[in-house]
C-alpha cells in the first residue's frame, strides 16, 4: 500500500494441555508454551508495531503464591524487548541454581511466563495515545482468582459511549479511555456477577471455604458472561480473555469482520489473527487450521476441556476483504491465491491502457506488499499474449503461407511482458526537521528507481494494492517514476476506489482524507452543484440523534452523480506530479467491485468501497465523518 494507514491488530493464546515436565521431556525445554507465543506472535508482526504484551496465568498454584502476570511495551522493537527481557530473567535463574529446567516444577515457581495460559498482543494505534498504558492486555485485578480478568483483542467497538453510559446506570464507575477498557468493564461486570451468584450458593449449601475455589472453578460459566456482556456490542473484533481461575476465552463477532484461527491437538490449543502463523509454528496443514465461527466463543475451562458455543445470532458473513487484499501475511495459501487473482483480473484493462502493445511496455509494482498480485498479473499477460500467437500463427497458416524463421522471430518469440523491479523502498528516513518543505523533500527520497531500463518509448505499469489518500502517490511514487522519463505512466490498484470510512479496526475515518472522496467533492463544485455538498451535510445533521439503525447513508448522493471512469478521470489530475520535467500520460486503473469479489470468494466485506456496512455503527460513523469533514474538523469520528 503506498499510502500507509495505521491498521489492524494481531492477538495469541496458548493453553497447555499437558504438565510442563511433558514438554521438558519431549522438546527439551519447559518453557515450551512462552517460546511459541513468541513465534506466534512475531509471525503476525505485521499486525502490529506501536506496541505488545504478554500475559500468562498458571493453574493450581498454591495460595500466597502469585498466578497472574503481564508485561507490556511501547518502546521501538517492544516485542523482542519483552521476550529478551524474560529469557535474560530466566537464563539467570538458572545460571544461579534457582531453577533447574529438568525439574519443571522449579521452572514454574520461579520464572513468571512459566504457565499453561498464555496470551499475546500486538498493537496498532488505531486510536488514543501511544503508550504503554494503552497497549494490550488490559487488567482487571482482584484478590479472587476467578475475579481477575485480562483481554487482548483486535478490534473496534463503535458503541463504546452507549455502554460506558450503561455501566453508569447500573452504579459503576468506569473510566473513560479506549474501547478496550469499556469492553473490560463490561465483561468483569458480569463476570463479577455470575462470581457473586455462585459464591452466595456454595456458602449457602455449607460449603467449606478450602473447597469454594474448586467448585467455582467448575461451575464458572464463561459462555454465559460473555452472553450478556457482548449482546449490544456493535463492531468488529476478536478478543481473547484470561481469567485468573485459568479459565479462557476467545469470541469472534457476529459477522466474522475480524479473523480468527485456531489449532487444537492433544498438546495444546492455540490462536491467532493469521492463519499461515499457526501452520508455520506448529507445523501444521491448512486443514488442521479451524476458524471460530461468527458469533461464537470458544472456551477453555481451567481443566482443559473446551467447547466453541454461539454467545449470539451469527450476522451475514462480512469478513474484511483489506484483510486478504493487505493485512494479512501473503503466504496463507488462500490469501496468496487471491491475491494473485486480483492481479490477473486487471489484465484486461491494462492491455487496453498500454495499446495492445508488450513491445513497448515496462511491468513492475510498488513494494512490497502488491508484489503477488504482480505475479498474478504477469501470468494473465502471458496468456493474452498466448492468445496473440495463436491467432497470429492461425492466419498465417489458413493463409497457406509456410511458416519462416522471421515469423517465429516475429510472432513467437518477439513482444512478451517485461517484467522489471523498477521502484524500491529504501529506509524510511526519521529527521527533526519540523519545516513542512524540508520534510517532504526528505520523504520523496523513501523511494529510489532502477535507471536505464524504461525509454521516452514506453509505458510503465506498476501495480499497487490499493490508493487511499493519494498523498504517497502524487508527492513521492509518481515523482520518482517519472524520472525514467516513459511515455506514460499507468497506475493499477488491486483495490477498487476507497469512498467510505473504516470503523472496525482499520484506521481510516476521516472521509475527507480520502482521494475518492475529494475527487467527487471537485467534480461535485466543478458542475455547480455545491448545494449537495449542504444538503448531504444537513441529512446527515438531522439525523445524527437517531439510533443507529435508523441511520442511512447519504454520502452515497455525492457518488452517484459520476460514472466510477469520471472519479478516476479527476483523481488522475489530483495526483499528477507538480513541478517536475516529465509531461507524459498518467493513468489509473482501479479494480472493480465484481472482479474483487470474483478473486476473493471467502470476504464479502467492502463497506469501505460501497458503504454498504455490516452494522449500524458503520452508518454512524459514517454520518460523523461527513459533518466532521463539511465542519472542518480533524480526528476520528469513533
Amino acid at each position: 500500500m503506498s499510502d500507509a494507514i495505521k491498521h489492524e491488530c494481531g492477538i495469541a493464546l496458548i493453553r497447555l494441555l499437558k504438565p510442563l515436565k511433558y514438554y521438558w521431556e519431549k522438546y527439551g525445554t519447559p518453557i515450551y508454551g512462552f517460546n511459541k507465543l513468541f513465534l506466534l506472535m512475531e509471525k503476525q508482526h505485521n499486525r502490529g508495531q506501536d506496541g505488545a504484551g504478554i500475559g500468562a496465568v498458571k493453574i493450581g498454584v498454591p495460595p500466597g503464591e502469585n498466578f497472574i502476570f503481564r508485561q507490556r511495551s511501547a518502546k521501538p522493537n517492544g516485542l523482542s524487548h519483552i521476550f529478551k527481557e524474560q529469557l535474560e530473567i530466566y537464563n539467570d535463574k538458572v545460571r544461579r541454581g534457582i531453577i533447574h529446567p529438568e525439574f519443571p516444577d522449579t521452572v514454574k515457581s520461579n520464572f513468571d511466563y512459566a504457565a499453561e495460559l498464555l496470551i499475546g498482543h500486538l498493537r496498532y494505534g488505531t486510536s488514543g495515545s501511544y503508550d504503554r498504558n494503552t497497549c494490550h492486555p488490559f487488567f482487571r485485578k482482584s484478590t479472587w482468582p476467578a475475579r481477575n480478568l485480562m483481554l487482548v483483542g483486535n478490534f473496534n467497538i463503535t458503541n463504546t459511549d452507549e455502554l460506558n453510559r450503561k455501566l453508569i446506570e447500573r452504579g459503576v464507575h468506569p473510566v473513560f479511555s479506549t474501547d478496550t477498557q469499556a469492553i473490560l468493564e463490561e465483561i468483569s461486570f458480569h463476570l463479577d456477577i455470575e462470581h457473586a451468584e455462585i459464591y452466595r450458593e456454595l456458602r449457602d449449601t455449607g460449603i467449606a471455604g478450602e473447597h469454594i475455589l474448586q467448585m467455582m472453578n467448575e461451575k464458572l460459566n464463561p459462555v454465559r458472561i460473555v452472553s450478556n456482556a457482548a449482546k449490544d456490542w456493535d463492531g468488529g473484533y476478536t478478543i481473547a480473555g484470561a481469567i485468573g481461575n485459568g479459565d479462557a476465552f476467545v469470541l469472534r463477532d457476529a459477522h466474522g469482520i475480524r479473523p480468527c484461527f485456531y489449532i487444537k491437538n492433544d498438546e495444546l490449543i492455540a490462536f491467532a489473527s493469521e492463519r499461515v502463523a499457526l501452520m508455520t509454528i506448529f507445523e501444521a496443514s491448512q486443514d488442521e487450521v479451524k476458524e471460530v465461527g461468527p458469533g461464537n466463543v470458544f472456551v477453555i475451562k481451567c481443566d482443559g476441556t473446551c467447547v466453541e458455543r454461539p454467545y449470539r445470532p451469527a450476522g451475514e458473513r462480512k469478513s474484511c476483504t483489506f484483510e486478504h487484499i493487505y493485512f494479512s501475511r501473503g503466504n496463507d495459501p488462500e490469501i496468496y491465491k487471491e491475491r494473485k487473482a486480483l492481479g490477473e483480473l486487471l489484465c484486461p484493462k491494462l492491455f487496453k491502457s498500454i495499446g495492445e502493445d508488450f513491445k513497448h511496455s515496462v511491468f513492475s509494482y510498488i513494494p512490497n506488499t502488491a508484489e503477488t498480485a504482480y505475479y498474478g498479473m504477469m501470468s494473465g499477460l502471458r496468456v493474452m499474449r498466448r492468445e496473440q500467437v495463436k491467432k497470429a500463427l492461425l492466419e498465417l497458416v489458413n493463409s497457406g503461407k509456410a511458416l519462416s524463421e522471421k515469423d517465429i522471430d516475429t510472432y513467437v518469440m518477439d513482444n512478451w511482458p517485461r517484467g522489471e523491479k523498477i521502484a524500491h523502498k529504501d529506509i524510511k528516513l526519521r529527521t527533526f526537521i519540523t519545516q513542512e518543505k524540508d520534510r517532504m523533500e526528505l520523504a520523496s527520497h523513501v523511494y529510489d528507481i532502477t535507471y536505464g531500463i524504461v525509454t521516452d518509448k514506453d509505458v510503465l505499469v506498476c501495480l499497487d494494492d490499493s490508493i487511499v489518500r493519494g498523498t504517497t502517490l502524487k508527492r513521492q511514487i509518481l515523482r520518482i517514476l517519472s524520472r525514467t522519463n516513459p511515455k506514460k505512466i499507468v497506475i493499477a490498484s488491486t483495490a477498487p476506489q476507497i469512498r467510505y470510512p473504516d470503523c472496525y479496526g482499520i484506521d481510516m475515518s476521516e472521509i475527507g482524507k480520502f482521494i475518492a472522496f475529494q475527487a467527487a467533492i471537485k467534480l461535485t463544485k466543478e458542475a455547480g452543484n455545491s448545494e449537495l455538498i449542504t444538503e448531504i451535510y444537513r441529512k446527515c445533521c438531522e439525523q445524527k440523534d437517531k439510533a443507529p439503525l435508523e441511520m442511512k447513508n447519504y454520502v452515497k448522493e455525492l457518488y452517484d452523480q459520476f460514472t466510477t471512469d469520471q472519479i478516476t478521470r479527476k483523481i488522475e489530475s489530483m495526483v499528477y506530479p507538480q513541478n517536475v520535467n516529465w509531461h507524459g500520460e498518467l493513468e489509473l486503473v482501479f479494480q472493480t467491485i465484481e472482479d474483487l469479489h470474483k478473486a476473493i470468494t471467502s470476504c464479502t466485506g467492502d463497506w469501505y468501497f460501497t458503504g454498504d456496512y455490516p452494522t449500524p455503527g458503520g452508518y454512524m460513523v459514517l454520518n460523523k465523518a461527513y459533518i466532521n469533514y463539511y465542519e472542518n474538523k480533524e480526528g476520528r469520528s469513533y
